[in-house]
């Protein structure tokens, strides 16, 4: 694609003519017409009078593999664009569209999948028009913004499986406090699996049933949101969302580090901890 922002925009017959003549090919994501009202601008008038802002972004990305085996964890999440902006417009009050731009630029490229980004913001309220900037960079030729798209702060918890009684009350205290928590159900010792001969079969049975078991406390309480992957656990970290942890997608996915006995849920949960940053893993 061409370097010009508004071809990055245009309709994809227009984008797809000149792609043809580019031998290097690389596939797309955006986020269009998303709007979010900010205090914003150099002139005084522009202070403490919140303005809608428009942004429009596109990236390309390095062949999204994953999406041909339907896995989230291998392609650059669409909640990148919006985090990106959150954290841009978080940072602190900003007179110039162009310092917003470059620092949301800044921290989609931190992804090492994005190859390049095109940005454009408008101010929707200065007049009968969109006044605005588009830019467009490589990863790469960005300046570093001293802001990052960090993994949330959560913690790890145990969850017996004869907490019945007590389940409500003990979630009740864990949706008080301030780190949101991912929650691994501990089987019940006398639950019967299958049994297979084959080392990976093993394995593999071994971690469904720790996610049977996760399903199961899933169905105790409407605030036990079962998920599956790292990235379904960091979107409901940041709002907030408590979630129990079926860990056998992660696991087998897991490049190297993964505990040998997967059986052991408390093996797995304290894997899971470390991997995602967390604390000690505490029992509820």
């Amino acid at each position: 694609m061409s370097d010009n922002p508004a071809l990055a925009f245009a309709p994809l017959e227009a984008r797809a003519e000149k792609t043809l003549l580019e031998a290097a090919q690389l596939d797309r994501i955006s986020l269009r017409d998303h709007v979010r009202s900010v205090e914003i601008g150099a002139f005084q008038a522009e202070r403490g009078v919140p303005q809608r802002l428009r942004f429009n972004l596109v990236v390309e990305v390095q062949t999204l593999a994953g999406a041909l085996a339907d896995d989230v964890d291998q392609v650059v999440s669409y909640d990148a664009l919006t985090d990106a902006i959150d954290l841009a417009l978080g940072d602190a009050r900003l007179d110039l569209l162009e310092t917003l731009a470059e620092r949301i630029a800044a921290l989609v490229l931190q992804d090492p999948r994005a190859a390049r980004i095109f940005v454009r913001i408008e101010k929707l309220d200065r007049g009968p028009f969109a006044l605005g900037v588009e830019i467009v960079r490589r990863s790469g030729e960005v300046i570093g913004t001293g802001t990052g798209l960090e993994a949330p702060a959560l913690q790890v918890i145990l969850v017996p499986h004869d907490i019945e009684d007590r389940l409500k009350p003990a979630l009740d205290a864990l949706a008080a406090e301030d780190l949101p928590a991912v929650l691994v159900a501990l089987p019940d010792p006398a639950l019967s699996l299958p049994v297979a001969d084959h080392v990976l079969a093993r394995r593999r049975i071994a971690l469904l049933g720790l996610d049977q078991t996760a399903w199961v406390l899933g169905g105790r309480d409407p605030r036990c949101l079962v998920v599956s992957s790292r990235t379904e656990i960091e979107w409901a970290a940041q709002q907030g969302q408590m979630t129990v942890c079926a860990p056998s997608k992660i696991v087998v996915d897991a490049v190297d580090g993964a505990p040998e006995d997967v059986a052991d849920a408390e093996a797995v949960a304290e894997w899971l901890a470390k991997t995602l940053g967390a604390g000690a893993v505490r029992h509820l």
